[in-house]
């Protein structure tokens, strides 16, 4: 048994069952488990004892597949290899009636009706058939499929039925007109509790799908190393559980984050950095393939004709405040200067730095640029003609990673790999006050809130801090949770959040105030991610990554009650078993070229196990 906020193990393993088990199912009040097993017993457990509450349930002669409680918790229904269902006593486990028989093969999975007066069952003999529970027969005809049915599940005002088998179906309860099909998307279903919505398990990944109209629901969630064989959603509908022959479960975020666009092509090098244009209209990113590109955020699509000119990658790159120019800086030394519009290069290079340029940004109003370099100095240039300005800034004792501007332009933070941060004064080149000294590694992202008060860094150290622009301390504790270097960081336009990139692939939002996560992680990227925006309005976020791609993600998607998530330090749960389970995945959405996008979504008290072997049967094709 686990916990569902940290993926903790609560207590000693359920020991008794002589076999695999299949099923597992917790009683409406939470109180007893059921389960099945391939020692053809159901066990009846208490929760918090874990003591066997009553004899072991007899009565199958195979594989028990499957095992399912009623909604009032009177009733236990189970699924047996022996071809019949078997309906029992909840509190004595007493056999109630004659086992229902009309199947003609395995049955892997049983379903109650809301009510608790109808039962559905799912077989190899490719028929759903649907069962009146007080008399044992069948409900009209059964519902024929062209192929093992997995998984049956009713929805939760029982007028439907969704099947798994090759597709997943739809069925009408009453008189088992098919209301929509898809094609060759079968596997494990289970209905979210408000009925808006189906998941499905298909090999590694998991996807949901509109229960009224069987459109797909987003991206597929994907982090499964091997087949899913148990999946369903937790009772607020806000999370989904999987299991997995990883040897894992796994909890992932139910709530829908809209995909934006689909992806586009674009770079052929790992995506280095992103920015949005001032109005929200535009994304430029830069490449290791050494080029430049404008982006239509709404389509995904790319605008014109990369911009060429850098001899290494491009590190770097800003718009001006009227959105007319774009700045960049590169591994080949330089700083150079675009026509948004035409792509044309705007004056000579900007010749000074003696390394690598890693970061550059315009000033507010656009007259002036600021660079920072690996040669660990800060330049000022003059952004109309290319002139350096006054003398460099100096300091650093090891590379400068990031630079930016305050709001009010009178100011400069920089971060570097001499684990500090520093402020400097625009009008005389000097330090302001002390070095910011917290982070116990190299510093690689620098940012000011837009209200100017404070700073926000993120380091090698996994860790994103805060610190008040003024003084130089930090604010409250390091925000936890990355498990590889933090490459960018973000204040979103309101200053309440901030977001960040890391080398663990995942993105981030952490309210800017207490340092907690908003939402779960963003997945998708199948590499380092690189580099994080908001777009002005605050509704969009942008990333780029080493997988080659930029993605565009729905900020708004992410503001949902938090009282529930995970702490600071915690990540997707991962929750280890020594044999196969079931398990979760996750979500988000491409700007370039990768296929990779997510959604997450969490457990439900009820967990059902089914073994490998039988699954692959199934000769299901990939998905996703």
């Amino acid at each position: 048994m686990w916990n569902i906020n940290n993926g903790e193990q609560i207590g000693e393993p359920f020991i008794g069952h002589l076999g695999c088990i299949r099923s597992v199912s917790f009683y409406p009040d939470g109180t007893k488990i059921v389960s099945g097993s391939d020692d053809t017993t159901l066990r009846i457990w208490d929760a918090n004892t874990r003591a066997i509450a009553c004899q072991p349930l007899q009565g199958h002669t195979d594989y028990v597949m499957s095992v399912a409680i009623s909604s009032e918790g009177s009733r236990i229904a189970s699924g047996s290899k022996d071809k019949t269902v078997r309906i029992w006593d909840a509190f004595s486990g007493e056999a109630i009636g004659q086992p229902f028989e009309g199947h003609e093969d395995n049955i892997n999975s049983v379903a109650f009706s809301p009510n608790g007066t109808r039962l559905v069952s799912g077989s190899d003999d490719k028929t759903v058939r649907v069962w009146d529970i007080l008399t044992g027969d069948t409900i009209g005809k059964p519902f024929q499929l062209d192929g093992m049915v997995r998984s049956v599940s009713f929805c939760p005002d029982g007028t439907t039925v969704a099947s798994g088998a090759r597709d997943i179906t739809l069925w009408d309860a009453e008189n088992g007109t098919v209301l929509w099909q898809t094609e060759n998307e079968g596997g494990e279903v289970a209905f979210s509790t408000d009925g808006t919505r189906i998941v499905c398990a298909r090999r590694k990944t998991l996807k949901t799908w509109d229960a009224n109209s069987g459109a797909a629901v987003g991206k597929p969630y994907q982090g499964h190393e091997n087949m899913i064989h148990s999946v369903i959603f937790s009772p607020d509908g806000s999370k989904i559980i999987s299991g997995s022959n990883d040897e894992t479960v796994r909890i992932w975020d139910a709530t829908v984050h809209s995909v934006i666009h689909e992806p586009g092509k674009g770079h052929q090098g790992a995506v280095q950095c992103v920015a949005f244009s001032p109005g929200g209209g535009m994304i430029v990113s830069g490449s290791a393939d050494r080029s430049i590109r404008i982006w239509d955020p709404s389509t995904g699509n790319v605008i014109g004709q990369p911009f060429v000119g850098h001899q290494g990658y491009v590190r770097s790159v800003s718009f001006s405040s009227d959105g007319v120019k774009v700045v960049s800086g590169s591994y080949d030394r330089t700083v150079r200067i675009w026509d948004a519009s035409t792509g044309n290069a705007i004056g000579q290079p900007l010749v000074g730095h003696a390394d690598w340029v890693t970061s550059v940004a315009f000033s507010p109003e656009s007259s002036r640029i600021v660079s920072g370099s690996a040669d660990k100095i800060v330049k000022i240039w003059d952004a109309d003609t290319g002139d350096a300005i006054g003398q460099p800034l100096l300091g650093h004792e090891d590379w400068v990673t990031s630079v930016a501007y305050s709001p009010d332009g009178t100011r400069i933070v920089s971060g570097s790999c001499d684990k500090t941060v520093r402020m400097w004064d625009v009008s005389t080149g000097n330090v302001i006050g002390k070095p910011l000294l917290g982070h116990t590694d190299w510093v690689r992202s620098v940012g000011f809130s837009p209200d100017g008060t404070r700073i926000v860094s993120g380091s090698c150290d996994k860790t994103v801090r805060i610190w008040e622009a003024d003084t130089g301390n930090v604010v409250g504790q390091p925000f936890l949770g990355h498990t590889d270097w933090v490459n960018s960081v973000a204040f979103s336009p309101d200053g309440a959040w901030i977001v960040s990139g890391s080398n663990d692939s995942t993105i981030r939002i952490w309210d800017a105030n207490t340092g907690s996560p908003i939402g779960q992680p963003l997945l998708g990227h199948a590499d380092w991610v690189y580099s994080v925006a908001f777009s002005s309005d605050g509704t969009r976020i942008v990333s780029g990554s080493e997988d080659s791609t930029g993605r565009i993600s729905d900020a708004t998607a992410l503001t949902l009650d938090n009282t529930n998530q995970p702490p600071a330090n915690s990540t997707s749960a991962n929750i280890p078993h020594l044999s196969s389970v079931n398990n979760f995945k996750y979500f988000s959405y491409i700007l370039t070229e990768s296929n990779t996008d997510y959604s997450l979504q969490p457990p439900h008290g009820i967990l059902t196990v089914k073994d490998g072997s039988d699954f692959l049967e199934l000769n299901m094709g990939s998905f996703g």
